[in-house]
């Protein structure tokens, strides 16, 4: 359930096992940052800019992270990154595109785009759930993220 304003970590994924599977890593690694899960890019997009059911909702206030499948159904998830990086205040949240895609096409316009990062999901389950808590970890609590303000999603 979403607490308005609370939301630090956005999973934007359609499988969910892969969101069972990130939801238990970020457990195991007592990662406990609020986590809002949306299953398509259009809701993602909702989510972000406060349209269709967020209308009306800050959603960005605390919004640390967006972790961002590629192959996902009604906006694929390269659109959903494009969007974030054009928008002002959207564009300094990072984005980590974690995916099944090792397309060098897919990997090159996401950078192009301003992807903070690329990993493609490892198929072994303890190392999907290391990666995870490597990327929570870093993004969360390592990271030194840019002063709150314009263009930082407040």
């Amino acid at each position: 359930m979403m607490r308005e304003g609370a939301i630090e970590i956005l999973l934007v994924e359609d499988n969910p096992a892969d969101v069972e599977l990130t939801l238990r890593a970020f457990r195991k690694h007592a990662i406990v940052n609020p986590v809002h899960v949306v299953s398509d890019g259009a809701e993602a997009l909702d989510f972000l800019f406060s349209t269709g059911e967020y209308a009306g909702k800050e959603t960005l206030g605390h919004l640390k992270l967006v972790l961002l499948d590629l192959k996902l159904p009604k906006v694929n998830g390269i659109e959903v990154l494009q969007r974030i990086k054009a928008e002002e205040r959207t564009m300094r949240i990072p984005v980590v595109v974690l995916t099944s895609s090792r397309e060098e096409p897919d990997i090159q316009k996401c950078y192009q785009l301003g992807v903070n990062s690329y990993i493609v999901k490892p198929v072994d389950f303890n190392t999907f759930l290391d990666a995870i808590s490597q990327v929570g970890l870093y993004w969360l609590l390592i990271n030194e993220p840019p002063p709150r303000g314009k263009g930082s999603g407040e």
